[in-house]
Formats: C-alpha cells, structure tokens, sequence
C-alpha cells in the first residue's frame, strides 16, 4: 500500500462485495424487525394496540410468503367500509338525539319516549288516503298489501316493515266520516290515526304530522310515504332501501322540478310564487309525490324542527324545502316511478322489476280502484318476493 496504486478494477470488485453485504444485512434486519412482534415498550405503553400489531404481523407474514388471501382481505375491506358508514349513521342519529334532548329544554313538544323504547322496524310505510277513498283502499288490500292480519304481523316481525293507511279527523271530530273510519279500522287494524283536519289544501300539514308521529312509534331505518292510487312492489322497495341502510340524511325519490304556477285557479297553483324569482321559473329539485323515502334523521327532524317548517301549497315541494339547506344525499330512482302496462310489463319481462308504478298523465294510476288489480297481475314482484330479501 506503501505508495502503490491499488488497480481499479480491485476497487470495483471491493465496492461490490461492500454493497451486496450491506443490502444482506438489511434485508434481513428489515425483515426481522416485521415479523417482531414482541416490542415490550409496545406492551408496557400501549397494551390496547398489541393485539393490531401481531395482526398486522400475522397478516404481513402471510402476504410474503406468498399465500393468497386476496379474497379474506376484500372481505376485511368490506366490513371496514361498513362500519364507517354505520358510525356516519350513528352520528347522525345521535345529533338529531341531542336535537331532540335541546327542544324538550326550550319546551317544544317532542315525543318523550327514546329510539330504545319505541318498536323497532326496517321501513314504515304510510299510505296517504281520504275519507272517500274506501274503494281504493281495498284495491291495495286485495293486490300488493299483505292480506290479513297475521300476514301483516309476520312481515312487521320478520321483516320490520310496517304498513298503515294514514288519515286524519274530519271537521267535526265523531262524525258519519269518523265512526265510518273506526268501523274500518276494527276490521282490518291497518290505519295510523292523526290528529289532523283532512283536506286537500292541508296535504303539507299533514305530510308533516305523519312523518313526526311515525318517529313517535317506530324507530325505524326509513319511512315512506305513498298515495293510494299507486301501485308498490314491497319486496323491491325494501331491495332499494337497504342499500342505504349505512348512509346518513338519504332522500330517496324521482326527481323533478316543475314550473311555479303563478295564475290563481289552475291546478298546482302556487300562492308564493314570488318566491321563487321571476315568472316562467322552476322549483328546486324535489321528489315526486307520489312516492319517496326518507331516512330517519331526515324524520326526526322534521319532528323535531315541526312548528318552524314552511309549508308551500304542493306537499311534495314542502318536503324537498324542509332538505334543501341540509346535507342531504339526493337519489334520483327512477324505478320509482314506472308507468303502468306495458311500460312496467316490459321491465319486468326483462328482470327489472319497478318499486312503484303510476300513470304521470293522473298523478296515480288512472281509474285505480278498476285497474290496480290488472298493475298487479302483470307487474307485480310475486307474492314470495318479500320474503326472499336479505337485509
């Protein structure tokens, strides 16, 4: 070394060696350090992680051994991404709770039973109807609602859908109308009773009184609202709802927005429609209807928010005002709002079975009481339908 030069390809093969070593001794260290799983700071610091830790040992092992758990590890994944959507639905339930516990302070009037004393349910259905509907209602009992009682009671207990006409008191409470009413009900015990004036221009009012006394009785996941002049595929409608199960604030319907009717005596006529900016403009983007679905915070606060919530002379625009500041998840389903044969008759054909089905041109299926058995017959789901869904 004395002077001499050392050749360089000697300092090529030396240089060489050094890096091969080097990059042995790291891979093994590295390796070593991702199998250790017995860290006893870890242990003595942060016990309740120990157990995260040696499974993501395990699985770490397992992933360079080459073992395939490609599909254990979607699964993982999928269960992960169900339980952050269930905790955004447990936030979102227990925010309206604290609503709830803040107006009973400032003495609104809120139901005093709490989500865990209150029956629990997947989806209450309420059927709007009128004191003169009587033939319509049962066009639904003989076609696409449970038949009898013990039907009803086994699709509330083993699918928690619950089922009910909804209607109010006439202007004088005990009257022809009301005993007619009460003689219904002892009959067939499918009506949800409101303590509402029925008419035609109250129908915001009491969208909203539904709503709030449904969230009185049932702790359910959704709640429906439908008129009686449509027909619903159950089992479909439950199909739907469920893949919105784990979702917060879920406004489900067919989205439309119509024009502001601003000229007094036509139909739809809307008194405030200055509101709305000039002549010639539309609504904001709200469901239709005659059919839509709410989640259960979207119910309770309307509950809750009921004494301040304006109501406009269409009920379904009422509803879409009472969301459209909120954050609110907006689902355009058209499946909802199917026409009747052949345009219901074709999709089922074709495996795409319709929730609801309707005639746009009647807001309801025209002539109802005469055709809903023939809606039914060519584009109903099957009577075994409803009990074959999953939840």
């Amino acid at each position: 070394m004395r002077g001499k030069l050392v050749p360089g390809k000697a300092i090529f093969i030396l240089c060489m060696a050094s890096f091969l070593a080097g990059s042995l001794f790291t891979t093994r260290t590295w390796t070593h350090r991702s199998y250790s799983c017995n860290n006893d700071r870890q242990l003595q610091f942060i016990p309740n992680k120990v157990a995260l830790s040696r499974t993501g040992c395990d699985q770490n092992r397992k992933l360079i051994q080459g073992d395939d758990h490609s599909e254990d590890i979607m699964g993982e994944v999928t269960k992960t991404h169900q339980a952050i959507q269930s905790l955004d639905k447990t936030v979102s339930t227990v925010e309206m709770e604290l609503a709830v516990g803040r107006t009973s302070q400032t003495g609104h009037q809120v139901s005093q039973d709490t989500p865990q004393n209150l029956r629990k349910a997947f989806v209450v259905i309420g059927i709007n109807t009128a004191f003169s509907s009587r033939k319509r209602r049962d066009s639904l009992r003989e076609t696409w609602m449970p038949r009898g009682g013990a039907k009803r009671a086994r699709l509330e207990k083993e699918k928690g859908v619950i089922i009910r006409f909804v209607i109010g008191h006439s202007a004088t409470p005990g009257g022809v109308l009301d005993r007619a009413i009460d003689a219904e009900e002892e009959e067939n015990k499918d009506f949800l009773r409101l303590n509402h004036v029925e008419g035609y221009h109250e129908l915001s009012s009491k969208t909203r009184l539904y709503f709030s006394t449904a969230v009185s009785m049932w702790d359910a996941d959704f709640y429906v609202k439908i008129d009686d002049d449509v027909h619903l595929n159950v089992g479909m409608l439950v199909r739907t709802l469920a893949r919105y199960r784990y979702k917060p604030r879920i406004y489900i319907g067919c989205m439309k927005s119509g024009p502001v009717l601003s000229q007094k005596g036509v139909k739809y006529y809307e008194p405030e429609f200055w509101k709305f900016g000039e002549e010639g403009n539309k609504y904001f983007r709200h469901a239709t209807g005659q059919i839509y679905a709410i989640s259960k915070d979207l119910a309770a606060y309307i509950s809750i928010n009921a004494p301040i919530l304006h109501r406009y002379a269409n009920e379904d625009v009422s509803l879409g005002s009472w969301f459209i500041g909120l954050e609110v998840e907006h689902v355009d389903d058209r499946m909802m709002c199917c026409g009747t044969p052949p345009d219901c008759e074709w999709k089922t054909q074709v495996g795409n079975v319709c929730v609801a089905s309707f005639d746009w041109s009647c807001s309801g299926i025209c002539k109802s009481v005469e055709r809903m058995k023939d809606v039914h017959n060519t584009c109903g789901e099957g009577d075994g339908f409803v009990w074959n869904v999953e939840l």
